[in-house]
């Protein structure tokens, strides 16, 4: 997912994820002292990080299945110190050695890498939903995959869950035999002190899930792996699926997994939740939804839009609101309110039929209920926003969003820097790049250790 139309990607002889922005680079750069227009708040010290595909060569059948390429800028003293791209050296990548064998066996040591990078317990590891997290270094070098100390025996999601309270780090690893799905948890250390298999009835694509301060929501729904496809190599293995229903289960944080409870939803699509908390016996999730996806084939992406699911307890129901008409992806929050009642909101939004002007992207207040949009100027794309605080104790909306944006004008791009409570306002500072960035997945803030 990557900061662009996905409603409105066209089918050509070039597949959309070789052309344009989405076209792989094939260097890798270093460069010092960037150029800056404005100026860099001295209290940013650390690295902004940014993961996404890009195959070193050849069609890899997919935009979800590209080599990882990590794209990073050094921030320090108000000066933007280095830009580095790396690609993540991984067994796929040095060897071309393959996920799945022609037996079907798997090995999770084989990663693209190419989804997220995150940090926790001093260490930095780039994921991919389908195998072990890779880790690297503060300069993107590669180190290797981990699977901590022997005890991770399952796939890692790209979308880990750290408790800004406890530290711990939640997760879940899926696969397309059983057991389908399994809840993991590591310490504020990084050591693995949690392993539970969830009980669900197929193998479907759950690339995400959901924390409170007490459970942990998972989203069970309808994009199923096709063993046919998977078997023929016939691209992305995944498909949507009319029979096989959607809901929502909720777990107690600690409990065993047969305490799980399921809620039955209305059929759709979920790549990506905003945040979810408790609200007395309710769990309220905000998340990115799409009607259906994949129904035209897996390069065919609808709309999706923000939504709120109320999950009450008591009643064994869950409710569902629209919240907004914007087609939008890459939802984020201040982490420090992961899994606690959050406010404001940002994500990537799609401005259909305005020409250049393609994409924007959008702060939302959850509690009055007003957007804000910030333009970045013709021919100008943001990728996903990524919230740092001012600091320790600053406000939810108190601090910086910072985001790689590419300017077609110049086939270049910037990391660009907003103040979150003036959004609309001009960026306090953009510092200009050594080479443009593809659109990609995701990314992070990794302060410097205090």
């Amino acid at each position: 997912m990557g900061g662009m139309s996905i409603a409105t990607a066209e089918t050509t002889e070039v597949p959309f994820y070789l052309r344009g922005n989405f076209a792989p680079i094939m260097n890798e750069a270093t460069a010092f002292d960037l150029p800056c227009d404005g100026a860099i708040p001295p209290e940013l010290r650390g690295l902004y990080l940014r993961n996404g595909p890009n195959p070193k060569a050849g069609d890899p059948r997919h935009w979800f299945a590209g080599d990882g390429m990590l794209h990073g800028v050094r921030l320090e003293g108000g000066k933007a110190v280095w830009f580095r791209n790396r690609w993540v050296r991984t067994r796929a990548f040095l060897e071309g050695a393959e996920l799945v064998d022609a037996d079907g066996n798997v090995d999770h040591s084989v990663a693209v890498a190419n989804t997220n990078v995150i940090g926790h317990a001093g260490r930095l590891f780039a994921l991919v939903e389908s195998s072990w997290p890779t880790e690297v270094t503060r300069e993107l070098e590669t180190v290797g995959t981990c699977d901590f100390g022997g005890r991770l025996t399952t796939s890692m999601t790209a979308h880990p869950k750290l408790d800004p309270s406890s530290g711990e780090l939640h997760f879940f690893g899926y696969r397309f035999l059983p057991p389908y799905l399994t809840y993991h948890r590591l310490d504020a250390a990084g050591v693995l002190v949690q392993s539970a298999v969830i009980d669900v009835p197929g193998p479907t694509m759950m690339h995400d899930f959901a924390i409170t301060e007490r459970h942990v929501i998972f989203m069970d729904l309808p994009i199923v792996f096709n063993f046919e496809r998977a078997i023929n190599r016939q691209g992305f293995p995944y498909e949507w699926s009319e029979a096989y229903g959607a809901r929502l289960g909720v777990m107690p944080r600690g409990a065993a997994a047969a305490e799980v409870r399921w809620f039955d939803i209305n059929p759709c699509y979920v790549f990506h939740p905003l945040n979810a908390f408790e609200d007395g016996e309710r769990i309220v999730l905000d998340v990115v939804r799409y009607e259906n996806l994949w129904r035209g084939g897996p390069d065919t992406f609808t709309p999706a839009f923000l939504h709120r699911w109320t999950i009450d307890r008591k009643a064994g129901a869950v409710g569902e609101q629209k919240l907004d008409e914007r087609p939008i992806e890459f939802p984020r929050i201040d982490d420090r309110r992961s899994g606690r009642r959050h406010r404001y909101g940002y994500a990537v939004t799609n401005a259909a039929n305005v020409g250049e002007h393609a994409v924007h992207l959008v702060k939302y207040d959850l509690v009055t209920g007003a957007a804000t949009e910030h333009d970045f100027g013709p021919g100008c794309t943001p990728a996903e926003g990524v919230f740092v605080p001012a600091a320790g104790g600053a406000g939810e909306d108190e601090g910086y969003v910072l985001l790689y944006v590419y300017d077609a004008a110049r086939n270049s791009s910037d990391l660009v820097i907003l103040d979150a409570a003036r959004f609309a306002a001009p960026p306090v500072a953009t510092v200009r790049l050594p080479q443009r960035v593809p659109f990609g997945f995701h990314g992070n803030w990794i302060g410097d250790p205090t």
